[in-house]
């Protein structure tokens, strides 16, 4: 393993471990949050730590949540599983019943998929858990890297939040594997002789979402392949609103290169 990838915790994080901060490692059963949760648990004691996995029901990637587990139990720290009071149909759904004339899936500048459906549901959750075990002090650790994109490459490693943080209660947010690469990645998840989730095995660069606003061509195709039903919904969905999922505002059958059919057809022969 490289020195990059054998990291060591910022002074500021060192004394948020001897203080006894409690620090949740929000886990998508991604890669990123795989290699993160490696990195925190040779940092932080178990005592320390704490899992949260969104669960972001139909539309998330089938064994995500038990990968989220196995990770969390691989390190010896407790798991929580979050759920907001919304799908993500139903999120849509409102958009495009309230704002008919913006796109009904969420978008790069409105990403209430990540707010509404992740964030809000693990912040609430997170500090439940810090109140019935008397935590003072929280430190969300993700597994943002500034390989991802410009935005994600101008993020702070560490820092307070303002928008958490309470009169009595500190809430920081750290970004531990902000500097490794996508094959460094993989190298801590192997070197720590775990699996990275099977959909990377189909050639997935993200997941989370079977279809997400931000997937490749790659990833979209094998969320066809893996879930024709799920498409066909999505697919639906873009021809009743009038919107689309990519970003590319393409609709989804010619961003894949794919119909329903030929998506059922790719599943079929999977299975044989």
């Amino acid at each position: 393993m490289s020195d990059r990838q054998m990291i060591s915790a910022p002074p500021e994080v060192q004394d948020l471990i001897d203080g006894g901060a409690l620090f949740a490692v929000n886990s998508s059963g991604g890669k990123d949050s795989q290699a993160t949760l490696i990195t925190v648990a040779r940092l932080v004691p178990p005592t320390q730590l704490l899992v949260v996995h969104a669960d972001l029901g139909e539309v998330e990637w089938h064994g995500a949540l038990d990968h989220a587990r196995a990770q969390a139990e691989a390190a010896g720290a407790p798991f929580i599983v979050s759920r907001a009071r919304k799908t993500f149909f139903d999120l849509v759904e409102h958009r495009h019943r309230t704002y008919p004339a913006a796109s009904a899936f969420p978008t790069s500048a409105a990403r209430q998929c990540t707010s509404d459906l992740k964030r809000d549901a693990i912040v609430r959750d997170t500090r439940r858990y810090a109140d019935q075990h008397h935590f003072t002090q929280i430190v969300t650790c993700m597994g943002m890297r500034a390989q991802e994109s410009p935005r994600r490459a101008q993020q702070a490693v560490f820092k307070r939040s303002a928008r958490y943080s309470t009169a009595r209660r500190d809430w920081f947010e750290w970004l531990p594997i902000h500097a490794l690469s996508t094959d460094e990645v993989f190298s801590v998840i192997h070197a720590a002789g775990q699996q990275p989730h099977p959909a990377y095995a189909r050639g997935n660069e993200r997941l989370s979402c079977v279809f997400c606003i931000f997937g490749s061509r790659n990833d979209l195709r094998a969320g066809a392949a893996a879930r024709p039903e799920l498409f066909e919904r999505y697919v639906e969905l873009e021809r009743r609103t009038g919107s689309t999922l990519s970003q590319s505002r393409r609709p989804l059958e010619e961003v894949t290169g794919l119909s329903v059919a030929e998506a059922y057809a790719l599943h079929a022969r999977s299975l044989t």
